[in-house]
């Protein structure tokens, strides 16, 4: 004897994501309309506007630092970013807490997401030593 699949069974079997999803491939079926699901892919860039990123510190030495109690996505992501277009700048972050999560369901710290992406960090306050390296050639 078969066993029935419910129509949530069926649709995941497809790969739907909503209900739907399912209700529309129900109808085309019905109908006796042939289609595919999700079989084509389309590139395409998303457009890029130009953003300002205004550092909270600039050190006499040249070292940007950027004071951060939350770090949200945004902010990780616009960090990633700078880095990537402005490689000869120096950013280092200070925390309120460098071993906070960077949401609740990840492992990953503050301090983590700054070792995985280069960034030095510390926390609470900006250390002697940064202030105390040689001074940094400043481009505009």
């Amino acid at each position: 004897m078969a066993i029935k699949k419910t129509s949530k069974q069926v649709g995941l079997q497809y790969g739907f994501r909503s209900g739907l999803e399912e209700s529309i491939a129900k109808k085309l079926t019905s109908q006796g309309v042939s289609f595919t699901f999700e079989d084509l892919v389309l590139l395409y860039i998303k457009p890029q506007r130009e953003s300002k990123y205004t550092p909270d510190f600039l050190l006499s030495n040249g070292i940007i630092i950027e004071s951060k109690g939350r770090f949200v996505t945004a902010d990780r992501q616009k960090h990633i970013l700078v880095k990537a277009q402005h490689p000869d700048k120096d950013i280092r972050f200070v925390f309120s807490n460098s071993r906070s999560r960077i949401t609740k369901l990840s492992a990953t710290t503050y301090g983590d997401w700054c070792n995985k992406h280069g960034f030095k960090y510390s926390d609470r306050e900006i250390p002697v030593e940064w202030t105390k390296e040689p001074k940094k050639q400043i481009a505009s």
